[in-house]
């Protein structure tokens, strides 16, 4: 027997105890005579004591750290309590140990707070993984998959799993293509999600459909995306936009509750993906604060009358005019307020400028146009802007879609600077009601705003025969939206054969294409489709906000980075000339 306890199992009660004890060295500290040893498992950390008369063993053959070691003694109270750690009353007193296996000195510290770069931690990933912030994180993951599966079980679920080597139908995000050995000049797809399987199994009638499954997506990666990652998927039979919003808010219930122990009893908010675009900017809004953003000028309307009576070219000549009202920032520096201007000059935020005006606690106003605008007209905009004594408005203007994004990056900016985005409150809420459709300026063609699949409200479904009102046409979609992240997203499906088609027509389908696409879905279609509708969860993303960062990265046992490698591996690489000739691929390099 390798060992009877763990490194993170023994306790006060357990004094006198004879034990065994095996894992790696994390510290070593000599004191004359006598040597303390930090050993370490999965589970915690137990300090060892090696007193005189082992002294001369470790002398002769001397632990390094991440040594491999067994050792037996006895559980004695320790004189210097560490409070830090669960064993922390407790040590063994070593009667006897053996080497397992040495160990080079590791290229990075295996501690918490770790002297290794990004590169060298996934490098050497099977180190990194061994700190405890890795530990806790993959802890985390491995209770939200629990506790997703514990609920859609009490639910009637059944997970049920689908092929990773599936036909090719781009559609959004590129697909990773496979070759076909035995179909020479053919091609499998990684799926980008099991969308068209859940949709077959429901027309199989099985009406209650789950898995936790890797999808695939060649696409540009950030912190919270990679290559291949992690879904909850998720489909439903005979049921509308509401029994989907109820089961998976319970679910969501289910898992705070379960992992963190938050319980949410109210129900989440909804919003419309208009007044999410309107009030914060963007369809994912952080509604942990207000702040929301105020129009001063809409469908070419001055609605803060002051406006009128200034000759401020930047707000005459702007498309739009946004503001917000940050509360209690009328004291920003004239140095803050530079690097804000900085700021929203960068150019992946793309404006000219910020326009500011504080609220002073003495009852003036101070503004960076006070060249334009006089006191009166001032506290005319603050009262647009609902702003009160000690506030601060920040104003941007120029082009619709430019500067709502814009003002959409520098409120949750300002969230960040006062505080306001604390990663340990939690408020989620639905997002409804998106548009079907968005318009492509490049190709000047009409696309899916989620996938074709989706179906439009059943009252916007006559909207479909008429291709100049295809911008009202509202789906029957919704996303659930966690701190300012999309976390899931899902719809009512498209079930019936004929509006199938309309669908892959408004997208410029024709029936050959769609044909070749999607038969399958549209023969199956034809033999008593049920109504249905799902949702998909980012599970790396859920794991990632469960645990306060932002990154999905540490999260994942085995990640990517950002330039989509595996560092560890060396992934992607060249492959042998044979393996290409077996699948009749030539290889062109530059």
């Amino acid at each position: 027997m390798y060992r009877t306890h763990t490194c993170g199992a023994l306790r006060i009660e357990d004094k006198g105890k004879e034990v065994t004890l095996a894992g790696w060295v994390q510290t070593v500290r000599k004191f004359g005579s006598i040597t303390f040893v930090d050993l370490r498992d999965r589970y915690g950390i137990t300090q060892l004591l090696f007193n005189e008369s082992l002294n001369a063993r470790l002398d002769e053959t001397p632990l390094g750290r991440e040594y491999v070691i067994q050792v037996k003694g006895t559980v004695i109270e320790r004189s210097n309590k560490n409070a830090k750690i669960p064993t922390g009353d407790i040590e063994i007193e070593v009667m006897d140990f053996a080497i397992m296996n040495i160990a080079s000195v590791p290229p990075f510290t295996i501690e918490e707070d770790t002297d290794g770069g990004d590169e060298l931690r996934m490098k050497y990933r099977y180190l990194d993984l061994r700190r405890p912030t890795l530990k806790r994180n993959l802890e985390l993951r491995y209770k939200v998959n629990r506790a997703v599966r514990n609920y859609l079980d009490t639910q009637g679920f059944w997970d049920i799993e689908t092929p990773f080597l599936i036909k090719s139908t781009p559609e959004g995000a590129r697909d990773f293509i496979v070759p076909s050995r035995m179909n020479e000049g053919q091609f499998y797809a990684l799926p980008q999600s099991p969308q068209t399987f859940k949709q077959l199994l429901m027309v199989s009638g099985y009406d209650k459909y789950y898995q936790i499954v890797k999808c695939f997506r060649d696409e540009d990666l950030r912190a919270d995306r990679q290559p291949e990652f992690t879904q909850v998927d998720c489909e439903m039979s005979f049921v509308e936009q509401e029994d989907i919003l109820q089961t998976f808010e319970g679910l969501f219930k289910h898992v705070f509750y379960d992992v963190k122990g938050v319980e949410m009893k109210e129900q989440f908010p909804r919003m419309t993906w208009d007044d999410a675009m309107w009030n914060y900017g963007n369809d994912k809004p952080d509604i942990r604060f207000e702040m929301k953003l105020q129009n001063l000028k809409a469908e070419g309307k001055v609605h803060a009358e002051v406006l009128n009576q200034v000759d401020f070219k930047v707000f005459a000549e702007a498309e739009t005019i946004l503001a917000i009202c940050i509360p209690g920032a009328s004291e920003y520096t004239r140095k803050q307020l530079d690097e804000l201007t900085e700021w929203v000059k960068r150019p992946q935020i793309g404006m000219s400028g910020v326009v500011n005006v504080k609220c002073n606690a003495d009852g003036t106003y101070k503004s960076s146009v006070d060249k334009f605008f006089n006191e009166d007209q001032l506290k005319s905009l603050a009262s647009f802007c609902n702003a009160t004594t000690g506030d601060l408005i920040l104003i941007l203007a120029g082009k619709e879609t430019r500067t709502r994004k814009a003002m959409s990056e520098l409120r949750l900016e300002m969230g960040n600077r006062l505080g306001f985005r604390d990663p340990s409150v939690y408020k989620p809420l639905w997002v409804i009601d998106f548009p079907l459709f968005e318009h492509d300026e490049e190709e000047n063609r009409w696309v899916a705003r989620h996938h074709p699949f989706t179906s439009p409200k059943p009252e916007h479904i006559a909207l479909m025969n008429d291709l100049s009102r295809y911008a009202e046409i509202k789906a029957n979609a919704y996303d659930i939206v966690l701190n300012g992240t999309e976390i899931g997203g899902g719809s009512i499906r498209i079930y019936q054969r004929d509006l199938q088609e309309k669908m892959f027509a408004a997208l410029g389908m024709d029936k050959e294409e769609a044909q070749e696409k999607f038969g399958f879905l549209l023969g199956a279609f034809e033999y008593g489709a049920p109504p249905h509708g799902g949702i998909a969860f980012g599970f790396d993303r859920l794991c990632a906000l469960l645990g306060g960062q932002e990154t999905i990265r540490d999260f994942i046992a085995f990640p990517k980075n950002n330039a989509g490698r595996d560092v560890m591996l060396d992934a992607p690489s060249a492959v042998d000339k044979k393996q290409l000739d077996e699948l009749s691929l030539e290889q062109k390099i530059g």
